[in-house]
């Protein structure tokens, strides 16, 4: 008895045998068919002798012309009784003798009339006929033109369509690649990135310990029914370290790492993005135990339905399914998701739930421990000389991140190259911090008048800083040009600040304003080189009033200003949550403060009006003075100093403090 299966596959082969062509199949035979009739038409022309109509009228005395058509006007086809030899001796072989022409020929006639080529034809019984067309290969090319191409255009489509169709549904064919997850795998070329790699960050270290232990040994979560997070959200200023941690968490656990941006997911072609995510997470999970590090997710995971229309639909669709995918984790999976932003407020309130990016943490700039760590890191390649403190020099550089720290140690061994040292010192880190802080110099001269304005300008803000208690402490000033800049004021904290008082932020305010009164008290008019003084100090002077409660009329509430939200149009869908009169209080409230400030540094000015002068001359004579060559100008600081100066000026820290508040350079233009 015949096997059933058997007969399944016979019936499979005949249907097979009786299946029509196949795309490329009728492609093939279409190209294959147009050769042929190109190579037909082109060669129909090569298949007669062409003569000379001399030849040709010797031939009909001869007797050797048998068959004869007019083609066109000017044109001769015909056959000989008997093909004779090609008389132009230029045509012999290489023996030397004449080749045979062929049995068919082609004459052109002279473009005068010949009377008597007809009698001859007459006298000689030549039949002959007559066509009109003068040009049959170029027609029967019109031909393959008009319906020959035209079937190939539509065949190609047609193929095309299909293999796009194919490979969106199966993720093959000529562009399987497209719809594919764009994340990269991270091989790392020597050693692999651990904990150690990483300086400054040691709280954060701790909190992603558990990621590794996790991947390393999920069954120990696992036995009393703990699950980890899915997913981990790194929140930190630019240049902090969050991918270096992502990296870390993979190399101390061993396990593939998968990086990807989120701008790497959104294209032109609707459902392309939602695709690549489902690819993403179906290699993550067929390598599991692994990490999936996406970066700059802010740019797929944006509030959905914000700004004008709704947002946009491909964006949203990726979004939605980046959700469903980290909802689709079984307990089993061991794959974590880590994401780095420095903008979590714009993300997704859905994408921030438990379940999905439950664990937030903050990676903040370091604090003085990490920058000194961070800085030794960086400059384990650099040969240092003996002068170089890094505890010293991390005290100045407050605010720094990591990335900041890695772009001042290149500065100071670029500048250490170029003056053709062998080992980079301390002036060499001295130069790389003016140049970070306040940008590079420029080559602009100013004329007397504009460098005495600047003077004045640079030294009313220094001298408020040396008088005013809570400003930090002046490092130097310079009518240098740099940057943007015409002058420059660098202060220099002396601690590390977590929060700052009421008191303080008044003291600053009249410091930034203190350029201004000077050019005013000197010069009786203002100039445009307090735009950035007045920009910044207005900004404050708004939070102080919207966002602090440091205003007695409005007392301990906070105003959303509208200028805060990140997405077009997102504040007119929104209501405003106070009235147009307590908006004309906020800013007599903001103008109150400005003008006490304004005040306050002009009267302080007036009453040390010997010091402005005497700290502008110096200034003008030396164009940059430090903090050693003020002192000795005008005398100690009110403000009780924390640090020792070195002999070179900067200063070095006794009582180092955590990091928070980032330098305050002061560039006055």
């Amino acid at each position: 008895m015949e096997n059933p299966a058997d007969q399944d596959d016979a019936s499979q082969k005949t249907a097979g045998q009786r299946r029509p062509f196949t795309t490329p199949q009728m492609m093939i035979l279409m190209v294959a068919v147009f050769v042929v009739l190109f190579w037909w038409i082109t060669s129909a022309a090569t298949r007669r002798s062409e003569i000379s109509y001399l030849f040709f009228l010797q031939q009909i005395d001869a007797n050797n012309v048998k068959e004869l058509t007019f083609v066109g006007e000017f044109e001769l086809h015909g056959k000989f009784a008997k093909a004779p030899r090609d008389p132009n001796p230029n045509n012999k072989d290489s023996k030397g003798q004449l080749p045979t022409l062929q049995e068919d020929f082609q004459v052109l006639m002279p473009p005068l009339e010949d009377r008597n080529l007809l009698a001859k034809l007459l006298e000689k019984k030549i039949d002959y006929e007559v066509e009109r067309n003068s040009d049959t290969a170029g027609m029967m090319l019109l031909y393959l033109n008009f319906l020959v191409l035209p079937l190939l255009i539509i065949g190609f489509i047609y193929f095309m369509l299909r293999r796009t169709r194919d490979q969106m549904m199966s993720g093959g064919g000529i562009l399987g690649n497209f719809a594919k997850s764009p994340a990269r795998r991270y091989e790392p070329d020597g050693e692999r990135i651990t904990f150690k790699d990483v300086a400054g960050l040691e709280s954060v270290k701790q909190e992603l310990e558990e990621l590794v232990e996790f991947l390393k040994n999920p069954l120990k979560f696992q036995r009393l029914g703990g699950r980890i997070p899915k997913g981990t959200l790194l929140m930190g200023p630019p240049g902090t370290g969050k991918t270096l941690l992502a990296k870390a968490v993979a190399g101390e656990a061993n396990v593939p790492f998968y990086s990807i941006n989120g701008s790497e997911f959104i294209q032109m072609f609707v459902g392309v993005g939602a695709g690549r995510v489902r690819d993403m997470f179906k290699t993550a999970k067929q390598n599991s135990p692994c990490i999936l590090f996406i970066d700059e997710i802010d740019a797929v995971g944006r509030i959905r339905g914000a700004g004008f229309g709704g947002g946009h639909d491909e964006r949203e669709q990726t979004l939605n399914q980046i959700l469903s995918e980290m909802d689709g984790f079984s307990p089993s999976d061991a794959v974590i998701v880590v994401a780095a932003t420095n903008r979590p407020d714009v993300l997704d309130p859905a994408l921030l739930r438990p379940g999905r990016f439950d664990r937030h943490v903050t990676v903040d700039r370091p604090s003085l421990k990490g920058r000194v760590a961070i800085l030794k890191v960086h400059t384990r390649k650099v040969p240092l000389s003996d002068d170089v403190d890094l505890e010293r020099l991390a005290g100045g550089l407050v605010g720094m991140t990591g990335a900041d720290l890695r772009n001042l140690v290149n500065e100071a061994a670029l500048w250490a190259t170029r003056e053709n040292k062998n080992m980079v010192d301390m002036s060499d880190f001295e130069y790389a911090r003016d140049k970070v802080l306040m940008g590079p110099k420029r080559d602009e001269v100013l004329n007397e008048k504009e460098k005495l304005l600047t003077a004045y300008h640079e030294a009313g803000h220094a001298l408020l800083a040396w008088l005013l208690p809570g400003v930090d402490r002046v490092h130097k000033v310079s009518v240098i040009p740099r940057g943007r800049a015409l002058g420059v004021t660098q202060l220099m904290p002396d601690e590390d600040r977590m929060n700052i008082s009421e008191d303080s932020l008044h003291a600053r305010l009249a410091f930034m304003l203190g350029g201004r009164a000077a050019e005013r008290l000197v010069f009786h008019q203002h100039s445009a080189g307090a735009e950035d003084d007045l920009k910044r100090a207005t900004s404050i002077a708004r939070r102080m009033v919207t966002h602090w409660g440091m205003s007695e009329r409005l007392g301990p509430v906070a105003f959303r200003s509208s200028e805060e939200h990140p997405f077009l149009g997102k504040e007119i869908t929104e209501q405003r949550d106070f009235s147009d009169h307590t908006a004309r209080v906020i800013d007599e409230e903001v103008a109150r403060i400005l003008h006490h400030a304004d005040d306050q540094a002009r009267d302080l000015l007036e009453k040390n009006r010997d010091l402005l002068d005497k700290l502008t001359h110096g200034l003008v004579a030396s164009e940059t003075l430090e903090e050693i060559e003020i002192e000795a100008l005008i005398g100690p600081s009110v403000n009780k100093r924390r640090v020792a100066p070195s002999t070179n000026g900067s200063p070095q820290d006794e009582t180092p403090t955590p990091a928070k508040e980032a330098p305050d350079s002061k560039p006055e233009s």
